[in-house]
């Protein structure tokens, strides 16, 4: 499907529906970057995978955030203005910060842009605030110098006011991931999907593999199988095949989804 062929599809489509995926992580330029690949087996070696988000963001921007930045921009341009929904499982900052339209985004995998309580209470929710963004990392710069994340009894984040615990990043990765950050958008997702049946529904799934295929990738394909006026496009550089029920209601790229974007 080249541009001419998606901005027809657009602007025959009544409602579309959005889901980006592992690539916006930026992965297939990390997965050749030995430090982050080592650091991040460290992280998760000694408990502090939470951070696992702060350093692929750190390491991605030493490389540049222009081919990221270019695909999220053009993304938000073709969808202004028209009735669509994003989901996505990337827990990169730069979907948050977008400017897509209000309540139109909903990332259940979390961010590194809040912080939580690490035992699990789950009335402590908060912004991190810029000065715990530069003190994280700088620990990261320590951890990838080979020294200790932190100094001994010092909590990068603060303690949690209900019952001292470490603070640590609201996403996937933490160990008793509070989905309160994310589980009130969902409900506003759900509201907006009730009301695509029978609607001309496009829906763009951008990069999703199969880390979390429960959250887009079957949710999406049943959304088409079951509604006769929907169109998937999906790409991937690996996984973009369709399954044989969705024969002739989709197409299916073979490319990895910022490049992609970044063209449209």
């Amino acid at each position: 499907m080249n541009r001419i062929d998606l901005r027809e599809k657009l602007d025959q489509s009544d409602m579309v529906l959005v889901g980006l995926g592992e690539e916006f992580d930026d992965r297939a330029r990390l997965r050749r970057n030995a430090e982050y690949t080592g650091l991040c087996g460290r992280l998760k070696d000694e408990g502090a995978a939470w951070l696992i988000p702060a350093w692929r963001e750190l390491c991605s921007r030493r490389m540049g955030e222009g081919p990221v930045n270019q695909a999220l921009e053009r993304l938000t341009g073709l969808l202004e203005g028209r009735n669509y929904f994003v989901v996505s499982v990337s827990t990169s900052s730069r979907i948050a910060s977008s400017p897509w339209r209000e309540a139109r985004l909903v990332m259940p995998c979390g961010t590194a842009l809040r912080k939580q309580c690490s035992g699990g209470c789950r009335e402590v929710l908060c912004q991190v605030t810029e000065d715990e963004q530069a003190r994280l990392q700088e620990a990261l710069e320590r951890a990838e110098r080979g020294l200790s994340l932190q100094a001994e009894g010092e909590a990068l984040l603060g303690v949690c006011p209900e019952c001292g615990a470490p603070l640590v990043l609201n996403n996937i990765y933490a160990e008793n991931y509070n989905e309160d950050g994310y589980l009130e958008q969902w409900q506003t997702y759900m509201k907006w999907l009730q009301g695509t049946p029978n609607r001309r529904l496009l829906v763009l799934e951008l990069g999703v593999g199969m880390d979390f295929p429960s959250v887009i990738r079957w949710p999406f394909e049943k959304a088409v199988f079951f509604n006769q006026k929907a169109f998937l496009c999906r790409v991937n550089e690996r996984l973009y095949q369709l399954t044989e029920e969705l024969a002739g209601k989709g197409c299916g790229i073979s490319q990895n989804a910022i490049d992609w974007a970044g063209q449209l």
